[in-house]
């Protein structure tokens, strides 16, 4: 007797903890609303950047967008729910770890990304997202020998910083 309402005990506690539903499908913060997206070519308003740079970050803005999350690209420039635009607005080089002799030992490139987000559905909104990020290289390595490998590994994280914003708008 006294393992039956033991039992019935812990199956009730157990039923009031179990969940309603559950999914492997992560629905995240954005608006079910939003189906689509734009993305208009980057501006380079940074004195130092190579100019390749800006379309090279606004394809793979795109690519982020459509491969890590449900919306996809609207061709048409500002018809989609949500509509990004901005500029590179720092490209910079500066030493780090400086030794005793006063010489570095490593170099730190660091970009800026200002990004304006223009939200249609469900109501109208904008944001912005300022994305300061760097990589550092051996001070011993030309810049030119590791530019686009920097670049690549930067951009890379201003992505998720987009993608992080779409989804949680913080």
């Amino acid at each position: 007797m006294m393992r039956w309402i033991c039992l019935m005990l812990l199956a009730s506690t157990l039923s009031a903890c179990w969940p309603e539903s559950f999914s492997f499908r992560d629905s995240g913060g954005m608006a079910p609303e939003w189906v689509s997206f734009t993305i208009q070519n980057l501006e380079n308003s940074a004195p130092n950047c190579p100019l390749s740079f800006a379309p090279l970050l606004t394809e793979q803005l795109k690519d982020g967008v459509q491969n890590n999350t449900r919306l996809i690209l609207n061709t048409k420039q500002g018809e989609g729910e949500v509509n990004i635009e901005g500029a590179i607005t720092s490209y910079q080089v500066q030493p780090v770890a400086i030794q005793g002799s006063d010489n570095a030992s490593s170099n730190r490139l660091t970009m800026t990304l200002s990004l304006k987000i223009k939200i249609n559905a469900p109501k109208v909104e904008e944001w912005q997202l300022v994305s300061t990020r760097f990589a550092d290289f051996s001070a011993n390595s030309n810049l030119a020998d590791v530019e686009q490998k920097l670049f690549n590994e930067i951009a890379a994280q201003m992505v998720q910083d987009l993608i992080n914003k779409l989804y949680s708008n913080w």
